[in-house]
């Protein structure tokens, strides 16, 4: 799947839209032939191979980088040179890393938190009025924008009211208390936003599991509901939930573009919005290779997970 997403990347790169050399030094301020030279220097004539087999190789091995006159050892990871700012990508973003994976990891335990409890709550009162209204609630909540709720959250309880800090990020090795309080708010927003379908998702699958015989033969020995719910029941019904999950966390590493954006937060996605806006192509091709790898791996820590949550699943 990396290959294949890696000579996806740089196929875009190379065919792609948009020219480096024109972006590293737009007309008129150069001529035609000044943007050759720099899409010769950059080996940009060379056959899609060759490219990729460079930069592949520079990702293990590092690489030299010339652009023009000037030349820029790229160590390894080598993930290219800033065409605006000059400098090493991997340089350029691997600070950027923790802030989003900060954003993702505290939504993500918002999510479980918020979404689980509240589905196994319905499950448990299913038909009754309090079901009804959980799930009526989870569809209001589903229905607002995901951009216009977060905008909100900081215009009204940050700018606003002041109950939460304006600043979204303090390094966690400065002051975890510091670190934990700025970003709540984008926790409570993103978590707030994404365990409503949680919350349906948690009681479809609690619903099916105690329609299953071995609940059935839990309550007719007696057992205590509690003991049957939390031991029987959501084991089997918190496989699926944990399929979604997996997917969804990897998308909240590499998609927190908005709460980055609203909440001030220096991370990767707020990184490669830039890049995008400033056809800084290094940047938006090392971006999208790790956040590749990162669906990739947590998808992978899925599967394996599985074996301690179903008994049926089993590693050779």
């Amino acid at each position: 799947m990396l290959f294949v997403i890696s000579v996806a990347v740089v196929a875009l790169f190379t065919y792609g839209p948009s020219d480096p050399a024109q972006a590293m030094c737009p007309e008129p301020k150069c001529t035609a032939e000044r943007q050759d030279a720099i899409r010769d220097a950059l080996n940009l004539d060379a056959p899609i191979q060759v490219q990729y087999a460079e930069y592949m190789s520079g990702i293990v091995n590092g690489r030299q980088i010339a652009f023009g006159s000037e030349a820029y050892d790229c160590d390894a990871p080598c993930f290219g040179v800033s065409f605006i700012y000059r400098v090493n990508v991997w340089d350029d973003i691997k600070d950027r890393i923790g802030p989003t994976v900060s954003v993702a990891v505290g939504a993500g335990a918002t999510i479980l938190l918020i979404g689980v409890p509240i589905g196994m709550f319905a499950a448990r009162r299913r038909g009754s009025a309090a079901d009804k209204a959980v799930i009526g609630a989870t569809l209001v909540i589903e229905s607002i924008p995901y951009y216009l709720f977060v905008l909100l959250a900081f215009l009204y309880l940050a700018a606003g009211a002041g109950i939460f800090p304006q600043e979204g990020y303090h390094p966690l090795t400065d002051s975890p208390l510091k670190w934990a309080w700025g970003l709540l708010l984008p926790w409570l927003a993103l978590g707030l936003v994404n365990s409503s379908k949680y919350a349906r998702f948690t009681r479809g699958s609690m619903i099916e599991a105690f329609n299953q015989d071995y609940v059935r033969t839990a309550r007719s020995k007696g057992l205590a509901e509690s003991r049957i719910v939390n031991k029987h029941a959501l084991r089997a019904a918190v496989v699926p939930i944990v399929t979604i999950f997996g997917i969804d966390f990897g998308s909240l590493l590499t998609g927190t573009i908005f709460t980055e954006l609203i909440f001030g937060i220096p991370g990767l996605g707020l990184r490669a919005l830039n890049a995008v806006g400033q056809s800084d192509l290094p940047v938006i091709e090392a971006t999208t290779l790790i956040s590749a790898l990162i669906i990739v791996i947590t998808n992978l820590l899925v599967d394996l997970f599985y074996s301690v949550l179903d008994p049926r699943v089993r590693l050779g």
